[in-house]
């Protein structure tokens, strides 16, 4: 059952990232535009981001900081970050800047549902039982980034940012992690995606 369930979940990835590719063109390009008049760079920002099995690969995202930001912190502290420009931050509290990831779910690298990629320096952290999130594919959305759509805001009130995403968040949001890669389904993944639009909308 499970390479069937594969292939389902993969014929959906590349079917509607395709489909989403193609209704958001006009939108992607209104964003291009925003986002180059407001501040200098590049449109999409590529972090190196850890996939499936380990495999680094650079996620899309809409750019919403500064350039040359993450050189500081790979911690973002919601709207009081000063690095994040004015069109980040809506970009951000909608979520916008992850639209671009429909290319990574069309070309592999992850999938509408999974957990998130972590960056390479917080993945170095985790014990051999929560490396076993790296089984599947990482996703756009889980019930983990459910559960902490207001992350940003978490971090801004915390004393020490990191030591908090390190010690508190970060913990729990594996452990609901695992719990999905363990037991999850196609129609799980349907339930994550509209609980997802809801959160947002």
């Amino acid at each position: 059952m499970i390479p069937y369930r594969n292939c389902l979940k993969r014929t959906f990835d590349i079917l509607f990232s395709s489909i989403g590719l193609l209704m958001l063109l006009p939108v992607f390009l209104v964003m291009a535009v925003w986002i180059k008049a407001d501040s200098e760079g590049p449109v999409f920002y590529r972090q190196v981001r850890v996939g499936m099995h380990g495999k680094l690969f650079r996620i899309f995202k809409f750019r919403s900081m500064r350039l040359g930001s993450d050189k500081a912190s790979q911690i973002t502290i919601g709207e009081r970050d000063s690095r994040i420009t004015r069109s980040g931050i809506i970009i951000r509290k909608y979520k916008l800047d992850e639209l671009p990831q429909l290319i990574n779910v069309f070309i592999g690298d992850m999938s509408f549902v999974g957990p998130r990629p972590e960056v390479p320096k917080y993945v170095d952290l985790y014990t051999e039982a929560q490396r076993h999130v790296l089984d599947v594919r990482p996703g756009i959305t889980d019930m983990a980034s459910i559960k902490y759509i207001n992350e940003n805001e978490l971090l801004g009130k915390a004393n020490n940012p990191e030591d908090y995403y390190i010690h508190t968040i970060m913990p729990d949001k594996l452990s609901i992690n695992l719990e999905y890669v363990k037991n999850n389904s196609f129609m799980d993944d349907v339930t994550i995606i509209f609980k997802t639009l809801s959160k947002i909308f």
